[in-house]
């Protein structure tokens, strides 16, 4: 995949109507300061197109990013910050339920893992709550540089028994500094429009 144009297409707040675009979508999901705003400018090459921060919780809003004017990364709300009060949350997560039951062209949803850490209880229901959505979700295991090589495979089988993930499930090991993996992405992206022109 070669990345030409890339533009914020669109930003969905809470009351905002969802738009119907007519190119396929990539939405990634994933609790706050998982490094989700890295990857997702790491997939596009740009910098700091999607926002990062240290103070997790920026992304309250549903981004679309247009890629070469062909498909569409979506950014989700960042799940599970500890500051943000319960009404809130309440709020996002209806607006990514809305969002999930409402595209008509999201054709996989990407949930973020941070490799170090054993997935969370927030992060186990967001996985359970893609799946029965009718997704299988992708996962991507991000911050692949902060562990030593030897412990990848343990962190990504700690990963896979704590979600209980679904026979072949697919997993990304991720870094945003070495951008490992990014190919591995690149590519389960192209497999998509290579399975509409079979079509």
């Amino acid at each position: 995949m070669v990345i030409k144009n890339v533009s914020l297409e669109t930003v969905c707040g809470i009351t905002s109507t969802l738009p119907k675009n007519e190119h396929i979508e990539f939405a990634f999901a994933g609790k706050s300061n998982v490094g989700k705003s890295s990857l997702i400018n790491g997939l596009m090459n740009r910098k700091a197109l999607a926002r990062t921060s240290s103070s997790p919780g920026k992304t309250q809003t549903i981004n679309f990013y247009n890629i070469n004017g062909e498909m569409y990364f979506v950014d989700l709300p960042g799940y599970g910050y500890a500051k943000v009060s319960k009404s809130e949350k309440e709020k996002w997560g209806r607006m990514i339920e809305k969002y999930l039951n409402g595209s008509k062209m999201l054709k996989c949803v990407f949930l973020l893992i941070d490799i170090r850490h054993e997935p969370s209880a927030n992060d186990v229901t967001m996985y359970k709550w893609i799946l029965d959505r009718g997704f299988k979700p992708v996962i991507i295991a991000t911050k692949l540089d902060k562990i030593n090589r030897s412990q990848k495979d343990k962190c990504l089988k700690i990963i896979r028994e704590k979600l209980k993930t679904v026979p072949g499930t697919l997993i990304f090991p991720y870094s945003a500094v070495t951008k490992a993996g990014r190919d591995e992405i690149y590519d389960y992206i192209d497999s998509f429009f290579d399975k509409e022109e079979a079509d």
